[in-house]
């Protein structure tokens, strides 16, 4: 056997074992494979051992599993006109690696940037006090509006969670005072709610002690037993009811004329 036939076999062996090292693939459970044949889609593939022709099959594989995403912090200004600064985390998955491939160039990267622009176009119209004390309604606004917009790559976001709302330190200040005196007006109403309260229970005694003169006096002999009580140098000179009724009636006559 001479030379030339040697090397003829050994080449032949070479592209044989690179034509079958190309052509086996394997693919994970959590994986697919788009397959194109001479350029044109075919069809999808996996998991488990695929066969792709080497040069008229091409093979693009595809993550089917969740990807967790950080969206950069974005400056958003709110409805009110307060700057704050936002950060969230997106969770999607691909559904269609048709679509995922065919559709859109670099499908990470594509959500990613609709995720910043959705996240400053919502937030955007809401003020700053909605974004503090709302924050379910709007994880779930802007779920929905990403999820609409993806689906046509065969994206679906499953989940949008807004991490970090950073205000600056004047804001703080102001949302301090804000919740001060917020404090004090409801102390305010609770007093005088209080008092009107009491008012009303005070006129409706009144008017119960008018209508029994021995109830006035039992409240006169309770005040008395309240002081003797206390120690304390004050001294009291107890008067019968009867002339402190007369000494009145003396008093509005007197006032008549």
């Amino acid at each position: 056997m001479d030379i030339d036939m040697v090397s003829t076999i050994t080449l032949t062996l070479g592209f044989v074992v690179f034509f079958l090292a190309s052509a086996f693939k394997v693919l994970r459970e959590y994986e697919r494979g788009v397959v194109f044949l001479l350029g044109r889609f075919w069809k999808v593939k996996g998991p488990g051992l695929v066969i792709v022709i080497p040069i008229i099959q091409a093979m693009v594989r595809v993550d089917l599993r969740t990807v967790v995403m950080d969206v950069p912090t974005q400056d958003v200004i709110s409805r009110d006109n307060v700057s704050v600064k936002v950060n969230a985390v997106l969770y999607f998955r691909v559904i269609d690696p048709q679509r995922a491939i065919i559709q859109v160039e670099d499908y990470n990267t594509a959500t990613s940037q609709l995720a910043q622009t959705t996240l400053r176009s919502v937030l955007g119209q809401h003020e700053l006090d909605e974004m503090l004390a709302s924050r379910e309604k709007l994880n779930n606004d802007i779920q929905k509006i990403l999820d609409e917009q993806t689906g046509a790559w065969g994206i679906k976001v499953a989940n949008v969670e807004l991490k970090h709302v950073d205000l600056d330190e004047s804001m703080i200040r102001a949302i301090a005072k804000q919740a001060e005196a917020e404090r004090e007006r409801r102390a305010k109403i609770i007093h005088a709610e209080g008092e009107l309260q009491a008012s009303q229970h005070l006129l409706e005694a009144s008017q119960v002690l008018a209508r029994q003169p021995e109830a006035l006096l039992l409240r006169y002999l309770q005040t008395l037993t309240e002081i003797a009580g206390e120690k304390s140098s004050t001294i009291v000179f107890p008067l019968p009811m009867e002339m402190m009724t007369t000494l009145q009636k003396m008093a509005e006559k007197q006032r008549e004329k």
